[in-house]
């Protein structure tokens, strides 16, 4: 063992899988108001496993109100109204049936399944307590998408709600959003023609259907009371999404940051919106945030900042600074479900041992199978962890034999990161709908030496 990693293993605290795992976790979230619990890959049971169990415990323990996931907004609406008792599906794996195009595993999965079912318990328990006139420890909470490639879904909901609500204004914005017609609902096509000038834009139109949404909410706010806010609540996010997300698919074809920024900062946009509804309706809001470490952790200690990238991880902090907490994921090796193509099936796959040089393989060479480390509790712990290493992100693509290029960036971890969850093997998250690939998994391979 080298001197690095005899260091480290000298203050990691080990994982055991007792109740006590997580309470230095706990104890460092008390009083924050948002948590970031982030994920090295989009395919990894522990992961979401891990962050779920966190969850329950900083709904709780901690009074923790919502769930905000890396998810497009109206897929994730149908979740929270199957928590919160609202929508109408019966079961847990109805509520998950709005997660249609690829990566379908990222959402619909068995670990998913297992708390969102848990959350809809939860809730009920709550409630049930608060009409009795028992005492409650913890708090219902929702769960939110904080995404934006759902521009055909969103365009359905505003309009739904609105025929519903205010019928001549849902004629008038529908012909506005009659704009994306003639690219057959193919947003990416819309990107490559409106953003080329081959085709002409819709932004003027979104974003007059936004105005005018706003301009009729008292009018359509006649009613009174949380429900009837909540779901304007809802078609406005939506309205706000379609308008963000036309911007985003225009840029994304360019070959610069523009795109991954836009994205980013319509989280951070989503995030404060929803605190400020929470908080205004229904009395406060501390929120539990799920997304890839590449948006949760500070984009400016690593190399995305380097290239003009920030994140909603650096944006967390800069605005609630001590009043956040951001938690990384990483893992030596293992399986994972990702695909080798977008828009392919879903594959698991391999994870190759983590690289020297690397935060990863730093951490395999503790021996300490799965740990807990707080960057900042140390001095002498936080100069070693400071100094640049790699770090892997997987994505919903992985392809091993172009590693390094594809899934490694530099980073500074102290600076990124205020502590790390480490699971040393890992397994791939287990798909809903599993894939002929998927049972397969990925034969023994010799991994190419040339990264």
């Amino acid at each position: 063992m080298n001197s690095d990693a005899t260091l480290l293993r000298n203050a990691i605290l080990p994982l055991t899988g007792g109740p006590t795992d997580f309470d230095a976790l706990i104890d460092r979230a008390k009083g924050k108001e948002v948590v970031l619990l982030g994920e090295a890959s989009h395919g990894t049971h522990e992961f979401y496993r891990i962050r779920a169990e966190i969850t329950k415990r900083l709904i709780r323990e901690g009074g923790f109100h919502a769930v905000a996931v890396e998810a497009d907004w109206p897929d994730a609406h149908r979740i929270n109204r199957y928590v919160r008792g609202t929508g109408r599906d019966s079961e847990a794996i109805e509520a998950l049936a709005g997660f249609r195009r690829f990566p379908q595993w990222m959402w619909r999965n068995t670990d998913v399944l297992d708390f969102v079912g848990w959350l809809r318990n939860w809730n009920e328990s709550v409630a049930d307590h608060e009409r009795k006139g028992m005492p409650v420890q913890g708090a219902v909470a929702g769960f939110y998408g904080l995404d934006l490639y759902s521009l055909n879904a969103s365009i359905k909901a505003v309009l739904d709600y609105l025929r519903e609500n205010d019928p001549e204004a849902a004629k008038r914005i529908a012909e506005r959003y009659g704009c994306f017609e003639q690219f057959g609902g193919d947003t990416r096509r819309y990107g490559l023609l409106a953003g080329s000038g081959m085709s002409g834009d819709c932004q003027r139109q979104v974003i007059s259907a936004l105005v005018e949404l706003h301009g009729r909410k008292s009018t359509i706010l006649g009613k009174d009371g949380a429900k009837a806010s909540d779901e304007f609540f809802d078609a406005d996010q939506n309205a706000r999404l379609i308008r963000n997300a036309e911007e985003y698919y225009r840029t994304m074809f360019r070959q610069d940051v523009s795109s991954w920024n836009l994205r980013d900062q319509h989280m951070m946009q989503t995030l404060l919106l929803l605190r400020e509804h929470l908080t205004k309706n229904h009395s406060s809001a501390r929120i539990v945030v799920w997304a890839h470490n590449s948006h949760l952790g500070n984009a400016a200690a690593t190399s995305m900042g380097a290239r003009g990238e920030f994140n909603i991880g650096q944006l967390v902090r800069e605005h609630f600074g001590s009043n956040s907490l951001a938690v990384g994921f990483t893992t030596h090796h293992g399986t994972v479900t990702a695909s080798s193509d977008w828009d392919g099936p879903a594959e698991r796959k391999r994870v190759r041992p983590g690289l020297e040089g690397s935060y990863e393989k730093l951490f395999h060479d503790t021996g300490v199978p799965n740990f807990w480390l707080d960057c900042h509790s140390d001095p002498e712990i936080t100069a070693l962890l400071r100094r640049t290493r790699m770090e892997r992100a997987i994505g919903v693509i992985y392809r091993p034999d172009t590693e390094l290029q594809s899934h490694y960036f530099r980073s500074s971890l102290p600076d990124q990161f205020d502590a790390i969850l480490h699971y040393d093997e890992t397994r791939a998250v287990e798909p809903l709908e599993r894939t002929v690939e998927w049972e397969a998994g990925e034969v023994d391979e010799t991994y190419p030496s040339g990264l």
